[in-house]
């Protein structure tokens, strides 16, 4: 697996058995990876929402003695060119992490079988709903518009509401036996509900999230996570959305009619001259 610093810590909490907040904790420092190493347990438990004893219980629960010693093994295993970062302007170093964020997610793709796993399961799902709300409703958005050319049936929920529960009942009617979900930070409280409801629906929840640890996590059957750069103002998802692109892939192999549906709309958007040669 690659040597990032989320990739890292993603190692560290695996096999915890970790609470509500101590979760709410990893997925801070996942997110925030290259500046955790650098954060006092104060900083970190302002920018996670909860009290500076759980930061330090977390720690503990990690196996340190307490938040000074994971502190300490973070720096220690911290990659030798962390400081030569310091030497690119902000714009530099949102791209480096960005790059940093598509290795780590070449490194979980090395395992394909979650995304062969996934693409199954939204092939087989007709009606096919797609959600992502405030800040993944782009990401959605551009899932559903290329899958509708080889998916008989998708459909596109990115606007949150009273129907929003209406329209993930009509596809369960409909046939629908799987939603695919982006969530991205922020995370809207209406996302986890509306989650929660699909399942109790019957449908099988698969997210594209930025984290094994993000709130939507405990109402996913299958959470496939892509990391967000944080170092700018707002967050920056070319992993997400290349996470997107792959699971479209994984599902046209489910679909064995997708080669044809592509074909079929090539010929017709020649004839309407849709697209300048």
């Amino acid at each position: 697996m690659t040597d990032t610093p989320a990739a890292r810590l993603q190692e560290l909490f695996e096999g915890h058995r970790l609470t509500p907040t101590q979760r709410r904790i990893a997925h801070c420092m996942v997110r925030r990876a290259a500046d955790v190493p650098f954060l006092s347990s104060v900083e970190l438990a302002e920018l996670a929402g909860v009290s500076q004893p759980s930061v330090t219980r977390f720690a503990v629960a990690l196996g340190f003695d307490g938040y000074p010693a994971l502190r300490k093994h973070l720096r220690d295993v911290a990659p030798a060119e962390a400081g030569a970062a310091a030497e690119l302007n902000e714009y530099q170093q949102a791209v480096e992490a960005e790059i940093e964020n598509l290795r780590h997610l070449a490194s979980v793709l090395a395992d394909p079988a979650p995304v062969e796993r996934a693409g199954a399961l939204l092939a087989a799902s007709r009606p096919l709903p797609v959600l992502g709300l405030r800040a993944a409703a782009s990401q959605a958005y551009g899932f559903a518009y290329f899958a509708a050319k080889v998916h008989p049936d998708v459909r596109l929920l990115h606007e949150g509401g009273t129907m929003l529960a209406d329209r993930l009942e009509a596809a369960a009617r409909a046939g629908a036996t799987a939603v695919l979900c982006f969530a991205l930070p922020r995370h809207p409280r209406e996302v986890v509900e509306a989650l929660t409801y699909a399942k109790s629906l019957g449908l099988t929840v698969v997210t594209v999230a930025d984290s094994a640890f993000a709130p939507v996590a405990k109402v996913s059957d299958l959470l496939l996570p892509a990391a967000v750069g944080t170092g700018l103002a707002f967050d920056t998802v070319c992993a997400p959305m290349l996470l997107g692109r792959v699971l479209l892939e994984a599902m046209c192999d489910g679909l064995p009619e997708a080669q044809a549906r592509l074909e079929a709309f090539d010929a017709r958007a020649a004839e309407r001259g849709l697209f300048v040669e």
